[in-house]
């Protein structure tokens, strides 16, 4: 009985946390910033200027529709590194949840092979400035930095043996075949992003 009653609590926490993303515009352009990353160099647009598109993804360690799909995320990014930039960016405050510190951001990186640079947006206003909401949240530019695709990775975020559909792999397919993704997309969903306390 206190096994059952403990994974049901586990089960309402996540389904409380359970936020879709916002699905901005598409071709919106995307807005600039200057963050430290991981591995303490600073990074801004412009530092992903030299490949066909660039996935920015809102994520981070401890969420666990993150760490459902971390593996395909890792994968994707390999997958297609010599034509697509992909960028992981935390927005959580760290100081409240210790499990999205920087160090742990380095142990999570190196645990599931994130080999791209994953940024520290400490104060949160690069979230804010792309309408991020939730962890993960992805948007999808294009070479002329104008947003082609936002939403899901896949139709089974929990359950990567039960996926029939890769949107965001079909996405960056499109757009390297010189295509436009479909306008039909399905958002995101996971945690919230965990914003600083203002008050």
């Amino acid at each position: 009985m206190y096994f059952l009653i403990s994974e049901l609590k586990d089960y309402i926490k996540i389904i409380m946390a359970l936020t879709y993303s916002e699905m901005i515009p598409l071709g919106s352009s995307a807005p600039d910033f200057s963050l430290l990353g991981i591995d303490q160099k600073k990074y801004s647009l412009a530092s992903f200027s030299d490949k066909k598109a660039l996935v920015v993804l809102f994520i981070c360690n401890h969420c666990p529709y993150v760490i459902a799909v971390q593996d395909r995320i890792a994968k994707l990014a390999n997958d297609y590194s010599k034509q697509v930039q992909f960028v992981g960016i935390n927005s959580n405050d760290f100081t409240r949840y210790s499990e999205d510190s920087p160090e742990k951001m380095k142990e999570q990186a190196l645990r599931v092979g994130f080999h791209f640079p994953y940024l520290i947006d400490e104060h949160q206003t690069t979230a804010k400035a792309y309408g991020a909401v939730c962890t993960p949240d992805i948007f999808v530019f294009d070479s002329s930095k104008k947003l082609a695709y936002r939403g899901r990775i896949d139709d089974s975020w929990k359950d990567q043996s039960k996926v029939t559909k890769e949107d965001l792999k079909n996405a960056l397919d499109a757009l390297l075949a010189g295509k436009k993704p479909v306008t039909e997309q399905l958002p995101s969903l996971g945690c919230s992003i965990k914003w600083k306390n203002l008050n």
